[in-house]
């Protein structure tokens, strides 16, 4: 009898950790505005499963949409907008952001997450297969250009086309081509870390951009 309650509170106590284990591989995370986002686990690291869709800084301060192109090109603070400035990009795309947002001391990401650092760009980058096949395990082998070449999307972290915001005259490039992402990351005076993967191949490549370029954002949960 002692052995069978041994091993019937074993049973119980492995049910409970697989079902903490999935809990938390479901979870998803809240940001102040009350977008919600899933948890995408890759390696020690646990990223958001979509792209940054905030509009508030993390005490509640509002990061503004810049819509006139002008204006957007000589930002020097925090600013937003969705691609070509149409609300249905966002739906498919998430927020573009400039890197003022993304590394402003009131905060960005969602309490007990952080910006993603170029860091852990290149872990994650080294995890899927190294920087010429990540891009490939990143993103979806839909809304992409043709030919979208070795999209899988085996990583979960679903990277859609969302182009991006051009720094020098604040036009649009269009979803469909590319996708490019901030690092929290400085480079060098008035540019930082970034990320980029393409339709033609399967490459996430490393790259340094102005600060007043518009990119997605993903967030990376802290680990202390």
């Amino acid at each position: 009898m002692h052995k069978q309650n041994i091993i019937a509170i074993a049973g119980v106590l492995v049910a409970l950790f697989l079902s903490v284990g999935c809990s938390d591989r479901t979870e998803k995370v809240i940001d102040i505005d009350g977008n919600s986002y899933k948890k995408i686990q890759i390696g020690s690291m646990t990223w958001t499963g979509s792209n940054c869709e905030v509009t508030h800084y993390r005490n509640g301060d509002l990061i503004p949409e810049v819509k006139d192109p002008k204006a957007w090109s000589t930002m020097t603070t925090g600013a937003w907008c969705y691609n070509d400035n149409k609300p249905e990009n966002g739906k498919v795309y998430g927020r573009l952001y400039n890197w003022y947002a993304v590394t402003d001391p009131r905060g960005f990401a969602p309490q007990g997450w952080h910006v993603s650092t170029d860091a852990e760009w290149t872990m994650l980058g080294n995890l899927l297969g190294g920087p010429e096949k990540a891009g490939g395990a990143l993103k979806t082998s839909t809304l992409w250009r043709q030919i979208n070449s070795g999209a899988t999307n085996s990583s979960g972290f679903t990277a859609f086309p969302a182009g991006g915001r051009r720094d020098n005259d604040g036009t649009f490039m269009q979803p469909g081509e590319y996708t490019r992402f901030w690092t929290s990351t400085e480079s060098a005076e008035k540019k930082a870390w970034c990320r980029s993967i393409g339709y033609f191949d399967a490459a996430l490549r490393q790259g340094e951009a102005n600060k007043n370029i518009g990119f997605s954002v993903r967030c990376v949960k802290d680990t202390h």
